[in-house]
């Protein structure tokens, strides 16, 4: 059977009635959205609103109950694990705490995916690892260890290893996550700066206000699985919609109560731990 599919020319990632249940709690109710090529889309909502499971279905780390996600021509949805593995080499992911190998150097680190995935001679991964740390601001780091490193550095060497294999798409899990003002707005700065010099398309998954209207040229907010409103900044901004109006401007009053918001957390976590 046939488990491609042509998009037009702007759309690189395409959801259609993605659903996810674990155990009795749904997740994801029936997410339908497109990712459109070279944009940065941020996906925002409280905790256990389900952004971080829309993440892993995008990724292919866990597969849907229903619906699709077409990537590059594949329902990744569908796809087996020889497919996934030759997916992935076109994709980057920066992690939320950066990920890295503690008993591996900065360079060490960056090179890996290209020691695993290519046939390249050293001296040129050597090279390309000095190139993609010049590109993060960390020229001259690559002998050292994770450990020397500030968690802004280790998040920009994460990142230096997510675009080392030239991906078309780089997914962000929490990117500015535990990082003071200035390291938050360095990692914005490079996440604009790499989306726009390498054509990247960026999908970020956040709940930084601050960073979300910094970098995003769409925002999506999930909300009980459900996506509430997509949009602009300035759309979202001006949103009338009760939800988004408490989100955006952090009131502890509104639709959003503190008690669901913790209920929903419980609920998703205990749904998870049974999965």
């Amino acid at each position: 059977m046939d488990n491609s599919k042509e998009f037009t020319k702007d759309v690189v990632i395409s959801v259609r009635n993605l659903v996810k249940n674990f155990g009795s709690r749904r997740i994801l109710n029936g997410i339908t959205l497109d990712v459109r090529q070279g944009e940065t889309l941020v996906v925002m909502g409280g905790s256990g609103c389900g952004k971080s499971t829309f993440l892993r279905h995008l990724i292919g780390s866990i597969r849907p109950d229903s619906g699709e996600v077409w990537m590059f021509g594949q329902d990744i949805a569908k796809a087996s694990e020889d497919q996934m593995d030759e997916i992935r080499k076109k994709y980057g992911m920066l992690f939320q705490s950066g990920a890295l190998f503690d008993s591996m150097t900065v360079g060490e680190n960056i090179a890996l995916p290209l020691r695993e995935h290519t046939k390249l001679d050293e001296n040129i991964i050597s090279i390309v690892v000095k190139m993609k740390l010049e590109l993060v601001g960390l020229r001259g780091f690559e002998n050292l260890m994770p450990s020397q490193l500030s968690g802004g550095m280790k998040k920009r060497v994460g990142l230096a290893r997510a675009i080392v294999m030239d991906p078309s798409i780089i997914f962000y899990d929490e990117p500015t996550a535990g990082l003071d003002p200035v390291m938050t707005g360095v990692i914005d700065k490079l996440t604009i700066d790499l989306t726009k010099k390498l054509n990247i398309t960026s999908v970020v998954v956040t709940h930084d206000m601050n960073s979300v209207f910094r970098i995003a040229d769409r925002i999506v907010m999930l909300h009980q699985g459900n996506i509430l409103q997509i949009g602009t900044r300035d759309e979202i901004k001006n949103s009338e919609n009760p939800l988004v109006r408490q989100f955006i401007t952090g009131e502890a009053e509104g639709p959003i109560s503190f008690v669901q918001q913790g209920d929903d957390y419980l609920d998703h976590l205990t749904a998870e731990l049974k999965e």
